[in-house]
């Protein structure tokens, strides 16, 4: 491996995170709950204590609720082809593509969601993927967007091979960012992988956010350096 890709890329051991050597960001912090007392004074010798109820921080600041009524479906999306081929051109911090032969192969392809193949020519862009959302549903993601690198074919491409959670990019650990439909973050979730191999946990939780009304877009990003790896979206 040259130096200069050696400066671009770290692999975990799970098949691959795609990073630089820039800042890590931090895995949001889960919200702390509120305790409120259901009685407006404290009680009277020989009284029993009011009970106090438990709540999470109000609507200025949202939270995951688990609603068993509410339409659990979402779909996984890939960059979109459209995109893709304007990435190729300029990617979002405005720079050509990074062009490379990986001859390690592992790192995560957004444009096919699977990991690269050992000598597979990439491309290495800056993608901004809150902001890509939000252009086509009006949300104004404001401070919450970013931008980030990715790797995907310099030429167009096939796609995903299959729809569905693409278990290929699942990784040992993952962090879950679900936004609201104005682009604001309601929270993330940190998933372990089950050692046993099992379950899905990834998967798992993010059919569990959303079960919540609120979230209406999901980023699946590494754990180290923060890297976008795939979105879920409601359908529509």
């Amino acid at each position: 491996m040259t130096m200069d890709k050696a400066n671009l890329l770290s692999s975990d051991a799970g098949g691959g995170l795609t990073a630089h050597r820039g800042h890590a960001r931090r895995t949001p912090q889960e919200r702390p709950l509120v305790f409120a007392s259901t009685a407006s004074r404290s009680s009277r010798p020989g009284e029993p204590a009011p009970e106090r109820d438990v709540r999470l921080r109000p609507a200025s600041a949202p939270a995951f609720g688990k609603h068993e009524d509410m339409n659990t479906t979402y779909e996984i999306r890939a960059i979109e082809p459209e995109v893709l081929d304007q990435l190729r051109d300029r990617d979002d911090a405005g720079n050509p593509p990074r062009l490379l032969v990986d001859e390690e192969g592992g790192s995560p392809l957004r444009c096919c969601l699977r990991p690269i193949r050992p000598g597979e020519k990439v491309a290495l862009v800056s993608y901004a993927p809150l902001r890509r959302w939000a252009a086509a549903t009006d949300a104004e993601p404001g401070p919450y967007d970013e931008v980030g690198p990715v790797f995907i074919h310099p030429q167009p491409c096939q796609g995903p091979e299959k729809k569905g959670f693409p278990n290929a990019l699942a990784g040992p650990r993952r962090v879950l960012r679900a936004y609201a439909p104005d682009g604001r973050i309601l929270g993330g979730r940190l998933v372990e992988p089950d050692p046993s191999g099992q379950t899905r946990p990834a998967e798992t939780t993010l059919t569990e956010l959303f079960t919540d009304p609120q979230v209406a877009l999901v980023h699946i990003r590494a754990v180290e350096f923060g890297c976008f790896l795939f979105e879920a979206r409601r359908p529509g």
